[in-house]
This record gives structure tokens, sequence and C-alpha cells, in this order.
């Protein structure tokens, strides 16, 4: 299967044949709809954001560190990967902390990406593969970060966000800076939901756990986290 669609839309066939590939979250909810049989769950390390869903055998996943000769970005490691024609259910979360630069793989493309993969922007790099049980126990690092808003629009909650105002959002938005649970906004007035997970170019990358109480000219107190 070479897209979303595909996986979901013949979940239960691909399950009978072993796996899926690695699903993000919202992949993960409209996956689960349509299951038809028990699965169980695999994930690459403890606090693993994409997961893979399988009936018997565990999937065939490697762990490559990313060795760069300077600093690069999340956003420029996806684009990297997928400017080598590479689909999204192929790899799982990518790593960044303490300059230290990690990804999952499906066994299946490993290979392929070892030896194509030689650049990340204009940055060139290394790869070494580790063993799986490298980060089995590593946990995402976070930035509490609330905020005042009139709604769960992305536009407004980011423009907040930022400190900034919607005109400058809805630029960003058109130039396709903003992604959201892997894929480009370009709608200014979608909702945010609890765990969405969205990254802005040159900002960061972050996750938004939702309303947690209202002011008293009934505005929303938002929290969101900052990956860190």
């Amino acid at each position: 299967m070479n897209n979303n669609y595909e996986i979901v839309k013949n979940v239960n066939k691909i399950l009978e044949d072993g796996s899926t590939r690695f699903l993000d979250g919202k992949m993960q909810k409209e996956v689960s709809k349509r299951l038809k049989k028990k699965y169980k769950i695999f994930k690459s390390y403890k606090d693993a954001e994409k997961v893979i869903f399988y009936v018997e055998e565990e999937p065939k996943v490697s762990l490559l560190e990313i060795i760069p000769k300077s600093k690069i970005r999340h956003q420029d490691i996806m684009g990297s990967i997928f400017s080598l024609g590479i689909d999204s259910s192929v790899f799982g979360d990518i790593i960044i902390g303490e300059d230290k630069y990690y990804i999952y793989v499906l066994d299946s493309i490993k290979d392929y990406i070892l030896t194509n993969l030689d650049k990340v922007g204009n940055v060139k790099i290394e790869l070494k593969e580790l063993e799986l049980s490298y980060l089995e126990d590593y946990e995402h690092r976070y930035e509490e970060i609330e905020i005042i808003s009139t709604s769960e629009r992305i536009d407004t909650v980011i423009s907040r966000l930022l400190h900034t105002n919607r005109d400058t959002i809805h630029k960003i938005i058109k130039d396709k800076e903003i992604i959201l649970n892997y894929e480009i906004v370009t709608n200014n007035s979608k909702t945010l939901k609890e765990e969405d997970v969205f990254s802005i170019r040159k900002y960061g990358k972050y996750k938004y756990v939702g309303i947690i109480n209202k002011t008293k000219k009934d505005n929303y107190i938002i929290l969101i986290k900052k990956y860190i």
C-alpha cells in the first residue's frame, strides 16, 4: 500500500497478511473504526506517536541515527526523506534532542535510505544503524504554554501563540509552513482538537492539549505543549 487511503480502505486485508505500516494519530483513529478483528499495537519506543497495528508477528523496524555536519531541523529531515519518493507510512517518529537525530523506518526501506539519504537540506549527513532498544524508554520533553484565545481555530490559536496577528498567520498558512497531524494546513479556520500535533516552520513543533479553563470574559485558556 502506498497511501493513507489504501491503508484505511484495506486495513482488514492488510492485517490478514501481517501488519499495517506506520500510522500517525489521525490514521490510527480512521483505521481503528474499520477493524473487524483484534489487533496489537507496536510502538518503536515508549512515547511513540506513530505506531503499527499488527495481529501476530511484530513488524520489523530499524532505528537510524542521523549524524549531520551542522544543526538540522525536523521539517528538513522530513522534506529530504519525501524528496526520495518515500511515503510517510514507511517511517516512524523523528526524534531530536541535544543535537542528536534519530528516525525509525521499516526494515523493507532501510537499505534504500542508507544508500540514498546523504543530505538533509544542504547539510551533509551520515547514517548509523542502532539497536532498536536504544531509545525504548525515551519520552518527549515539553515546555508548557498557556494562551488566552477567543476560539480553537488554528489561525487564532497560533496568532496568540506567536504573539502576532491573524493576517501574518494566514500568510504562513498560504506559504505551506504549518503542518497539522502530518498534513499541510490549507484551511485558516480549521479547528484544533485535543492531542493534535502541529509544527510551524522556524518556530517548532507543538501538541495541542486543549481548553483548561475560561476567563471572566468567557475567553478560552488553552494549554499547548512545545516539544524541546
